[in-house]
């Protein structure tokens, strides 16, 4: 089994010369690493164009899914908004690209802070306070005005992926975090029901190379009373010595070092994807398919994004009736 190093105190992501920090290579259970010198050279040093800062957070209800992306990839932002009624399987996408990411905010640390991203068709604001985050977002059909709990002494995935000095990402995956508040379709009101409704963070700060293919596979909700969250990962972190894989039980993390292997019919997306490997086995069956693309000159990517229900096992935690999603991406950026 690999062997990863646990970090349990505060680290620089990187060397003054925007190079990745050797003592950065690890996992954490809540945000230790400052991230903020991957910026402070400004936009002529060697590294520019392969900085990517991100965050993205996704909440599941009974009745939508709700996700919010504010972006800074050096040559632009992408920022949008996608909600998506699982009972009609209706969806809508609002995306906006701002060349040279202009008017995009992002904290400069991983410890929380502001993110946001205003244009005339979309408006979006994620602020964190002690107790959680607060995530806005307005489009021509959409508000949204909720609330991401976060629990006393919950845990969070922490990983510094290396693919070499110059190129790694560090990543922080945030599951099964209660979610309330209120969406608006079309000027109708939605709750967002408490105890049934989940927000998912994707926290993303790096330098990377600029083709890459990667596997996502996420779900949260209640297995039989525990608060369960699934965190899956496969292909970009693979012969790195890192894996973005884990277990939250109430709370609780659980770090899963071995590679995974992922099995599912690329094109014919509604089958069942299994995921192997370690503890893990288990399998993901779609009730919906989001598939888009973006073709921008350098920028290019496309992905398959799959909604539906994790079941199966992680050791001696069974994880059926997890609601999710599972993803297959390529990338060229």
């Amino acid at each position: 089994m690999p062997v990863e190093r646990e970090i349990t105190s505060p680290v620089a992501l990187v060397t003054p010369d925007g190079c990745l920090a050797t003592e950065a290579i690890g996992w954490t259970r809540t945000p230790l690493h400052d991230t903020s010198g991957l910026t402070q050279l400004g936009w002529r040093h060697r590294h520019w164009g392969r900085t990517k800062r991100w965050e993205y957070w996704a909440i599941t209800s009974p009745t939508h899914v709700v996700a919010l992306t504010v972006s800074d990839i050096d040559y632009a932002g992408v920022n949008a908004l996608y909600v998506l009624d699982r009972r009609t399987g209706a969806q809508m996408t609002t995306e906006v690209v701002a060349p040279l990411a202009r008017g995009v905010t992002l904290p400069l640390g991983s410890r929380g802070g502001h993110a946001a991203y205003t244009s005339a068709k979309l408006a979006l604001d994620i602020r964190d306070d002690p107790g959680g985050t607060r995530l806005t977002a307005r489009s021509p059909r959409v508000r949204l005005e909720a609330y991401a709990d976060l629990p006393p002494a919950h845990e969070r995935l922490g990983v510094v992926v290396p693919w070499s000095r110059t190129r790694f990402q560090y990543t922080i995956k945030d599951l099964a975090r209660p979610a309330t508040g209120t969406l608006w379709v079309d000027g109708a009101a939605i709750d967002l029901p408490p105890g049934d409704s989940w927000a998912t963070l994707d926290h993303g700060r790096g330098r990377w190379p600029y083709r890459i293919d990667w596997n996502w596979g996420a779900g949260s909700g209640r297995v039989d009373g525990r608060v369960v969250g699934l965190q899956l990962g496969g292909r970009w972190t693979d012969g790195t010595g890192a894996t973005e894989n884990a277990l939250t039980v109430d709370g609780r993390l659980t770090k899963i070092s071995e590679d995974l292997r992922w099995s599912y019919a690329a094109g014919d997306w509604r089958r069942p994807w299994q995921v192997r490997g370690g503890p893990v086995a288990v399998t993901f069956t779609p009730d919906h398919v989001r598939l888009a693309s973006t073709q921008l000159g350098v920028v290019a990517s496309r992905t398959a994004q799959c909604f539906g229900v994790w079941t199966g096992r992680v050791g001696d935690q069974c994880v059926d009736g997890l609601y999710g999603w599972a993803e297959d991406v390529r990338q060229r950026w």
